[in-house]
């Protein structure tokens, strides 16, 4: 199979690419053809601007999503957006390797999604009907693929706990796991996770790597994360209302999962 390693850390020497590294090593011995896309090593331009669109006249407003769309329409993406996107096409499963900054993923990564899943590639498929209302969530270009998030933390678990003073973990995840990967079509395993990752000593360290060998060897049996098709009689079209008989009195993310005793549709 083919995997595609996005990693997203100026330190080479950082724990994010030494894991990746382990990761890599692992793939590789079990058969698997593995790419990385580093992106600082490749100086990835974070910010989308009017040069992502050379097509589109320097005197034109930037209307971001219609120039995402005639450019990916047209052919005209830069260079840069096209390799990245043609890996994704390639990949039958996706790693995203990061540091959580601030509660989200560094700017360089961010960048890379809004350049990378322009609009046609990543989003802005199908057409909406009564019954079904673009290709997203559960479908799109990315559906039949996996993919996973491996974030390094630097707090304590306990602080990331249903009851922790920076939130549950999951519903930090949520928007990178649901909406950047699940929304274009992967399929999403629940995330590899290291704590207090700057102070992992040897021991730590050795720990973490063989779970990132375990996780790497199950990549393609292990169960995804039970998220709910958009398009799958779930949810109320066009309001995207969760139907009130599912997961009654329960509201936000955790409303968008199913609860492993309710029947698949």
């Amino acid at each position: 199979m083919n995997i595609l390693i996005i990693t997203a850390h100026p330190d080479p020497t950082s724990l994010t690419h030494s894991l990746s590294s382990v990761a890599t090593d692992q793939l590789k011995r079990d058969g698997h053809k593995v790419r990385v896309s580093d992106l600082y090593a490749i100086n990835w331009k974070s910010a989308v601007d009017h040069d992502d669109f050379p097509a589109l006249p320097a005197s034109e407003r930037l209307k971001v999503g219609p120039a995402s769309k005639q450019a990916y329409s047209t052919g005209s993406l830069t260079e840069d957006v096209v390799q990245e996107q043609e890996k994704l096409l390639w990949a039958d499963a996706v790693i995203i390797a990061f540091p959580l900054w601030w509660f989200s993923m560094p700017a360089i990564l961010k960048g890379w999604v809004e350049r990378t899943l322009s609009y046609g590639f990543g989003y802005g498929r199908g057409e909406h009907t009564d019954t079904h209302w673009g290709d997203r969530y559960g479908e799109g270009l990315m559906a039949g693929k996996r993919a996973m998030l491996c974030v390094m933390i630097g707090g304590w678990e306990p602080h990331y706990g249903p009851r922790g003073v920076n939130g549950p973990v999951d519903d930090i995840l949520f928007p990178m796991n649901h909406g950047v990967l699940y929304y274009p079509g992967f399929t999403v395993l629940p995330s590899f996770l290291v704590y207090r990752s700057d102070r992992l000593d040897e021991a730590g360290y050795n720990i973490a790597a063989e779970r990132i060998r375990d996780r790497m060897k199950n990549l393609f049996t292990a169960e995804p994360i039970p998220y709910r098709m958009q398009n799958g009689g779930d949810y109320l079209i066009p309001s995207m209302q969760l139907r009130p008989e599912l997961n009654p009195g329960i509201t936000g993310f955790a409303a968008h999962l199913k609860p492993t005793d309710e029947e698949t549709s």
